[in-house]
């Protein structure tokens, strides 16, 4: 097998169902993704197996979801063929996670500036990737006839499904989050006011 094909040398890439531009609204969307599941696979690696054995499946398992996810938003049509992947089963495991996450961190009241530890810093990058890649998938949302919808929930829990395991890894190594010092009370019971 060839690792190169030449056939994006004109600037255009194959999707499912045709070809686009690669810098189409579509490649954009399911590029950040992909770049979203390098970040997770750079934090399954600072992650002790003894310590994050949870948080550790939850990655690998979301790094196959948001394989899932850009298969679906490479689709320019749904067919028998090539039906969506994602289902609304893994934005309720999400909720889950995070609902059990936010019992085990400490009561917050402000916002927290990312860091603390080195993983915990790098799932605040996986975050922030992941508010990237929902701004792109909420422009094509927009603008496209063919999106899954699933998907644009599921990139939205998961912004914050990495902000409860970023502060509940720098719980279990016994590092305090760091607030924001001008933040005024943002949250109460450890959710966000509305």
């Amino acid at each position: 097998m060839k690792l190169y094909t030449r056939t994006g040398d004109e600037g255009k890439t194959s999707v499912i169902g045709g070809r686009l531009d690669k810098d189409d609204i579509r490649v954009v969307a399911y590029g950040t993704t992909d770049e979203l599941n390098s970040f997770i696979g750079i934090a399954l690696t600072q992650l002790d197996e003894n310590l994050f054995p949870d948080i550790r499946n939850e990655l690998v398992k979301i790094q196959h979801e948001l394989f899932d996810c850009g298969g679906d938003l490479a689709m320019v049509k749904v067919s028998e063929v090539h039906p969506y992947k994602a289902k609304q089963e893994i934005i309720d495991f999400l909720e889950e996670r995070i609902d059990e996450y936010i019992k085990e961190a400490p009561e917050l009241e402000r916002f927290i500036l990312p860091g603390g530890t080195v993983p915990a810093s790098t799932l605040h990058v996986c975050r922030t990737v992941t508010r990237r890649a929902e701004r792109h998938v909420a422009k094509l949302h927009r603008e496209a006839d063919v999106c899954n919808p699933i998907v644009l929930k599921y990139v939205n829990r998961l912004s914050d499904y990495f902000f409860a395991i970023a502060r509940v890894v720098n719980h279990r190594l016994q590092v305090k989050d760091v607030e924001y010092e001008r933040s005024a009370i943002v949250f109460r019971d450890g959710k966000r006011k509305k």
